[in-house]
């Protein structure tokens, strides 16, 4: 027998119509991929992750992974192809963010920040500079270890351009 208390108390998903998400997943940090899934079941959008891996996901039709051939950049070549203007894409790759957003396509880091034609210049500046730093020597190392402090703000980031986007 129904319950219809029970019934009637579930909350419908607030669909996003024609957005899906993608994921550069080949470096993305594992809070940030289920932060995604989450938002992903809540709202009812698709998500794709993009590797050059074999990824696994969790068990839903919302998800899936796409595996692309090993090579230089085969998944950016492909996140660039196949995402448009109604998506999101999650990326680290600062030089396929400024690929996405040179074409209309947002992107958002996993630290949280949303790239923008007003910012994407100076932070592929800052990455060809640090890049070139460690290349001489000059520096070691990468960016901070990933941490609470940028899984909540990637969290965040995401939840506003997500309202953002169903608001119209």
């Amino acid at each position: 027998m129904l319950n219809m208390s029970t019934h009637l108390s579930k909350r419908v998903p607030d669909s996003l119509p024609q957005l899906k998400i993608w994921i550069d997943a080949d470096a993305c940090p594992g809070p940030v991929k289920e932060i995604v899934f989450r938002a992903s079941k809540r709202l009812s959008v698709p998500v794709t992750l993009v590797a050059n891996r074999p990824l696994r996901t969790p068990p839903s039709r919302l998800i899936n992974a796409v595996q692309v051939s090993q090579g230089f950049d085969v998944a950016d070549h492909y996140l660039l192809q196949q995402a448009t203007d109604e998506d999101l894409v999650i990326t680290a790759d600062i030089p396929l963010a400024a690929g996405l957003v040179e074409r209309g396509v947002p992107a958002l880091n996993p630290r949280g920040e949303l790239y923008t034609e007003h910012n994407i210049r100076e932070r592929l500046a800052m990455r060809n500079l640090m890049d070139e730093l460690r290349s001489t020597g000059e520096i070691r190392g990468g960016p901070p270890p990933y941490g609470e402090r940028d899984k909540q703000a990637f969290a965040n980031s995401l939840d506003r351009w997500l309202a953002k986007r169903r608001s119209g």
